[in-house]
C-alpha cells in the first residue's frame, strides 16, 4: 500500500521548481520520448496490420480458400455433403480446371495461366462481383474474360478477338502442331494486383478441357469459406475429409509474402522499441539528479521516521508517474493517428504535393490501418515495464542515503 505521506511526496517531487530546471528538461524528455515510442510503435504496427488485412482481402477476393486437387481419380463432392464441416462453415464448392497456354495478338504474345469455370459458377466469383469488373458476366463456350493490365498489353478490348495456343497437339500431314482456337474478349477484370491481372485469365470450364485435351476426372474442388482469415483450421479439417488427395489454401501459396511480413513487422517492434528503452533511461539520469538535488529533503524525511522502504516507493512513483502518463499519452496520439491517418495523407499530399503512398507501387488507394486493441495493450505493458526497470536503481541509491551524512552536509 502507498501511504498518503508518500503520494504527497511524491507529487512535491514531480513539481520540479525554478532551480531544477536541468531537471526539468530531462523530465520532459524523458516524457515526450518515451510518448514518441509508443506513438509511433501504435501507428506502424496499425499499418502493418492494415497492410496485412487488405493484402488478405485481396488475395482470397480472387483466389480458391482452399482447392482440392485428385491423385488420380475423380473427387466426389456428393459423399461429403453432409459434413457438419462443410455445412457450417463453407459458403460455396465449385469444381473448376486449368492450364497454361499462349495468348496471341496482333504482334504480341504473353504466358498466360487459363482457369475454367462453368458459366453459373463464374458469376458468383467475387472477382466478378466487384465494381471494377467490365463486361459481360456469361462466360460461355469460346469466350475469355482477361485481367486490366494484360488488356493494356496486348492492346484489347471488350468484343475483340484473341488467338490462344495449347501445348496439346493436333495431328496434321506435317506432323503434330499446337492446338489454336480463337476467342471472344467479352469481360475485364481487376484485382486490385497487378501480376495476377496479367498473368490470369478466365475461360469456360467445357471449353478449357476440350483445349487443353483434358477429362472430367482432372477437375478439382474450389472452396469458399465464410470465415477465409482461419484458413489454418479449415484446412485441418478438409485434411481429415480428404486424405487421398492434395489439399493447399491461400496461405500456403502466399507462405513466403506473409513469413516476410510478420518478420518485418516483429523487427520493426523490436526497432522501434529502442526508441521507448532509450527514453525510458533518461529517468534514470532524472531521478539520479532528483535524489542529488533532494539529499537534505531525503534526511529530513528520515530524521522524522520515514522509513527506507518509503523512500525507495517516493523515487520509484516518480519514475514510474513519469512513464506511465508519457505511455498513456503516447496511446492517445498514437490511436488518434492511426485513426485519421488517411486523412492526414491526404492533407499532406495536398498541401505539398507529394505523392506519399503511390497506388501504382502499393496497389492500394488508401493508407491502410488497422488498430489492434492486443498490439496496444502489449506495446502499454512493455513501455510501463521498461519504466519500472529503470526506476527501481535509483530509488534504491536514494533509500541507501545515510541520515547523518545527508544533513551534515548539506
Amino acid at each position: 500500500m502507498i501511504s498518503q505521506l508518500e503520494k504527497e511526496v511524491t507529487l512535491r517531487f514531480l513539481k520540479t521548481r525554478k532551480k531544477d530546471g536541468f531537471l526539468n528538461i530531462i523530465s520532459i524528455f524523458s516524457f515526450i520520448g518515451i510518448s514518441l515510442g509508443v506513438a509511433v510503435l501504435i501507428i506502424v504496427m496499425s499499418v502493418m496490420n492494415g497492410f496485412r488485412t487488405e493484402l488478405i482481402d485481396k488475395i482470397v477476393g480472387f483466389n480458391a480458400h482452399a482447392v482440392v486437387k485428385p491423385y488420380d481419380k475423380f473427387v466426389n463432392l456428393d459423399s461429403y455433403k453432409n459434413s457438419n464441416f462443410l455445412q457450417t462453415n463453407v459458403s460455396s464448392i465449385v469444381y473448376s480446371n486449368d492450364g497454361e497456354a499462349i495468348i496471341l495478338n496482333k504482334d504480341n504474345t504473353k504466358g498466360v495461366l487459363l482457369k475454367g469455370y462453368s458459366n453459373n459458377d463464374f458469376k458468383n466469383l467475387e472477382i466478378v462481383k466487384n465494381k471494377e469488373f467490365y463486361g459481360n458476366k456469361e462466360l460461355k463456350e469460346n469466350t475469355i474474360s482477361i485481367g486490366r493490365e494484360l488488356s493494356f498489353n496486348l492492346d484489347l478490348d471488350v468484343g475483340e478477338s484473341v488467338t490462344l495456343m495449347s501445348p496439346a497437339g493436333v495431328e496434321t500431314i506435317v506432323g503434330s502442331l499446337p492446338k489454336q482456337e480463337s476467342f471472344k474478349v467479352t469481360s475485364i477484370f481487376d484485382s486490385g494486383l497487378a501480376d495476377f491481372n496479367e498473368n490470369v485469365a478466365y475461360i469456360n470450364l467445357n471449353t478449357l478441357e476440350s483445349f487443353f485435351d483434358k477429362n472430367t476426372d482432372q477437375r478439382f474442388l474450389e472452396y469458399y469459406f465464410k470465415k477465409p482469415q482461419d484458413i489454418s483450421n479449415h484446412k485441418k479439417q478438409l485434411l481429415i475429409i480428404y486424405q487421398n488427395e492434395l489439399v493447399y489454401t491461400w496461405a500456403d501459396l502466399n507462405e513466403s509474402l506473409f513469413s516476410a511480413l510478420k518478420v518485418e513487422r516483429n523487427v520493426m517492434f523490436i526497432i522501434l522499441s529502442l526508441i521507448i528503452i532509450v527514453a525510458a533511461f533518461n529517468i534514470i539520469s532524472g531521478l539520479t539528479i532528483l535524489v542529488k538535488n533532494k539529499t537534505r529533503d531525503i534526511g529530513i524525511l528520515k530524521s522524522i521516521g520515514v522509513t527506507n522502504k518509503s523512500i525507495k516507493k517516493i523515487f520509484f512513483l516518480v519514475g514510474f508517474t513519469i512513464g506511465t502518463t508519457a505511455t498513456l499519452f503516447g496511446i492517445v496520439i498514437g490511436t488518434l493517428f492511426s485513426y485519421y491517418i488517411e486523412n492526414i495523407r491526404e492533407f499532406i499530399s495536398n498541401t505539398f504535393d507529394l505523392s506519399l503512398f503511390p497506388e501504382e507501387i502499393y496497389f492500394l488507394n488508401t493508407m491502410p490501418s488497422e488498430i489492434n486493441p492486443n498490439s496496444i495493450i502489449l506495446i502499454a505493458f512493455c513501455s510501463i515495464i521498461t519504466t519500472i526497470i529503470v526506476s527501481i536503481y535509483p530509488a534504491a541509491q536514494a533509500s541507501s542515503l545515510d541520515t547523518v551524512k545527508t544533513l551534515k552536509y548539506e
